[in-house]
């Protein structure tokens, strides 16, 4: 598999023990999440039944991801019989190939882009930079930290590490002169700006947040006018969609509408719900001349059937990272790659299969807050168990033998008790650096007595 790679040379306590101390990041940090969960309550409470809605929405997902070999076939024949093409893209390497080729055939030279999580994963701005386009990302969160040449440290909101004081030094290298941090005067600059850009391109990438297989509708959901932009200006349109981001028909996106802003932002409806079925057709006066879906497999086809198939039914939200104890304190970029908070911890290491994924299982306190919030109630906090368990299995030798040594002693009392008499120097070898295979670095071992409650039984003391 090949796409953007997650941070090497560092571990995941290396990364977020420096994001922990950085109390700008946390402010931030707290700041956002906080607004968005105030705001998701609030709108939850707006509905007739969230927790019914939330058990239907768990179901139709796990029904279609049942079946979808049968729903993408339908949605692929519904965008070729409206004029689209499509590409069944095994592999980030495959989808960066197609993408590049239409850029390549059409002439393209200027790429706009709105926010699409699965480009990220693919790193396709990465491909067609190579191949001599200019990209921009035009989502302006997007387009803050492309200029800063950082990746996103949210699903939803890619800058929310920032504040407006670094957004607007970020701003102020573009300008060629010094903005003031006011939001509304840096979003106007940012406006001017990308203005240029969506006139001038040649390519147009959008992501999907829903397919519908009954008409092969791509839908987008946005809070920005550059999703519009992107998929209507330029005379071409690829837009890029995650296998599992597929829905049969239009009952089943309404349900979906009425959940994923909800959870996301806290709103009843975004600002823009874009609804995109082919190219302009005859007749019309805007919309591209050819339209591209490109369907991402990327690892996803082994996920489905596995113990952890049910987090193919995540829709992106982002409501599991606002509520997280673990993402709240350290932010996107402590998981090291472009999925981050309990999603991302489950996801990362379905995609990716290396020691750098594998550990992130453990960026997990398990206390369920993240399972509580899903809008489609996966059960994040049992797939994270999953993963470790078979960590675990792929751990060395030692570790699983000495871990099993542990379980043998202390199921038998006369081993327990001498095991908490050796107590004191277990944690003397612990203060002088030894980390039981890692295990023990960063955790404190409890005080223990010098005589413990069984000794005082026995000499009648208690």
């Amino acid at each position: 598999m090949s796409g953007t790679q997650p941070i090497r040379g560092t571990t995941l306590r290396e990364r977020t023990a420096k994001a922990a101390v950085d109390d700008r990041l946390r402010t931030s940090l707290r700041h956002a999440t906080d607004t968005f969960g105030e705001r998701m309550a609030d709108a939850r409470a707006g509905l007739g039944d969230p927790e019914g809605m939330r058990r239907l929405a768990r179901s139709v997902k796990a029904d279609v991801l049942r079946r979808l070999p049968e729903v993408l076939s339908r949605l692929a024949d519904q965008v070729q019989a409206r004029g689209g093409s499509v590409c069944w893209a095994s592999t980030a390497a495959e989808a960066n190939a197609y993408v590049t080729a239409v850029a390549a055939r059409i002439g393209a030279r200027h790429v706009v882009k709105s926010k699409s999580m699965a480009s990220e994963e693919i790193d396709l701005n990465g491909a067609l930079e190579a191949a001599g386009c200019e990209v921009t990302e035009t989502d302006l969160g997007e387009w803050i930290i492309q200029l800063a040449r950082e990746t996103p440290s949210h699903i939803i909101v890619p800058a929310i590490h920032r504040d407006r004081g670094q957004i607007a030094e970020v701003l102020s290298r573009v300008a060629g002169g010094e903005l003031a941090d006011v939001p509304e005067e840096l979003a106007a600059f940012a406006r001017q700006r990308l203005r240029e850009k969506f006139l001038a391109a040649d390519l147009g990438v959008s992501g999907v947040n829903f397919g519908i297989a009954e008409t092969g509708t791509c839908v987008l959901v946005t809070n920005e006018g550059n999703g519009r932009l992107v998929t209507a200006l330029p005379r071409v349109h690829v837009a890029l969609m995650g296998m599992e981001r597929v829905l049969d028909d239009w009952d089943q996106l309404d349900l979906f509408l009425a959940l994923l802003p909800r959870a996301a932002t806290g709103q009843a409806l975004t600002t823009y719900t874009s609804f995109i079925t082919g190219p302009r057709g005859a007749g019309e006066v805007d919309g591209p001349d050819e339209f591209h879906l490109v369907i991402l497999d990327n690892g996803r086809s082994e996920v489905l059937g596995s113990e952890f198939s049910e987090m193919l039914a995540c829709i992106r939200c982002g409501a599991c990272l606002n509520v997280c104890p673990v993402y709240r304190q350290v932010g996107g970029h402590a998981y090291g790659w472009v999925y981050s908070g309990p999603m991302g911890a489950v996801l990362t290491p379905l995609l990716l299969d290396t020691r750098e994924a594998e550990e992130l299982s453990q960026a997990s306190t398990l206390c369920g807050a993240c399972w509580q919030v899903c809008p489609v109630g996966i059960p994040l906090q049992d797939l994270l168990l999953g993963l470790r368990r078979r960590a675990a299995d792929h751990s060395g030798r030692m570790e699983r033998a000495g871990w099993r040594a542990w379980a043998a002693a202390w199921s038998r009392p006369a081993a327990y008790r001498a095991s908490l008499r050796a107590g004191g120097a277990v944690r003397g070898l612990a203060s002088m650096g030894v980390s039981f295979g890692g295990w023990g670095a960063g955790r404190e071992l409890p005080e223990l007595p010098r005589q413990g409650f069984r000794d005082l039984w026995e000499k009648g003391k208690v």
